[in-house]
C-alpha cells in the first residue's frame, strides 16, 4: 500500500521537512533544477548585496557630489532612494526566505520564477510610490514631516516591500473604491 506523505509545514513548525534523520540527499536530482535554484539563490544575494552598497553610498552622500545637488535637493532624493531601497530590502528578503522554504519543503518550480525575479523591483517600486503618496497628501497615514527621516522612509518602505503582495491588494481596494471597478458580472477579470 502506498501511502501519501503529509505536506510538511514550514518552519518552525515542522523543522524536519517531512523527512527521516539521515536523509541528506537533494530531492532536486536533475541538473537543470539545480542550476535554476542556484541562480536564483545568486541572484537574490547578489541584489541583497547592491541594495547594502547602495544605502552606504547614500549614507556617505556620495550622490549629492556626483550630481552636485544642494542639501535641499539631496534630501528629496535621499527621502524617496531610501523607501525604494527599503523595499526592495523587504522584498528580497521574502523572497530569499520563500526560496529557501520552497526548496526545503519540495515546493520550488521553474513557474514561479519570474515571480521570484520580479519581488525585489515591484516591492522596491511600491514602496517608493506608497511614500510619495504619504509626502504629497494624499495618503494621510503619518504626518508629513515624519518623512524628513530617511531612517523613517527605509523603514517604512522595508515594511511595503516585506509585504508588498498584501499592500497591491490593499491599493488595489483603495483604488476600486475610489474609481470604481471596470469589471462587470459575468466577464473575465483578467489579470490584477
Amino acid at each position: 500500500m502506498n501511502e501519501e506523505k503529509p505536506v510538511p509545514g514550514f518552519a518552525p513548525d515542522d523543522i524536519t521537512d517531512g523527512r527521516r534523520s539521515g536523509d541528506w540527499k537533494t530531492r532536486y536530482p536533475d541538473n537543470p533544477a539545480r542550476c535554476a535554484i542556484a541562480f536564483e539563490a545568486f541572484y537574490v544575494s547578489a541584489l541583497l548585496a547592491v541594495m547594502i552598497v547602495l544605502l552606504l553610498l547614500i549614507w556617505l552622500q556620495s550622490p549629492r557630489t556626483w550630481f552636485g545637488l544642494d542639501e535641499v535637493k539631496y534630501k528629496i532624493l535621499e527621502k524617496y532612494v531610501c523607501a525604494w531601497i527599503g523595499g526592495s530590502l523587504g522584498g528580497i528578503l521574502f523572497d530569499i526566505k520563500w526560496l529557501y522554504h520552497s526548496v526545503a519543503k519540495n515546493l520550488w518550480n521553474i513557474d514561479r520564477r519570474l515571480w521570484r525575479l520580479f519581488t525585489p523591483h515591484v516591492s522596491g517600486a511600491l514602496a517608493f510610490v506608497f511614500v510619495l503618496l504619504i509626502s504629497c497628501g494624499v495618503l494621510r497615514i503619518f504626518d508629513q514631516a515624519t518623512l524628513d527621516s530617511p531612517s523613517v522612509c527605509l523603514a517604512i518602505g522595508f515594511m511595503v516591500g516585506y509585504f508588498s503582495d498584501g499592500a497591491m491588494a490593499k491599493l488595489s481596494e483603495t483604488a476600486q473604491t475610489l474609481f470604481g471597478t471596470t469589471h462587470q458580472p459575468g466577464k473575465d477579470k483578467g489579470p490584477d
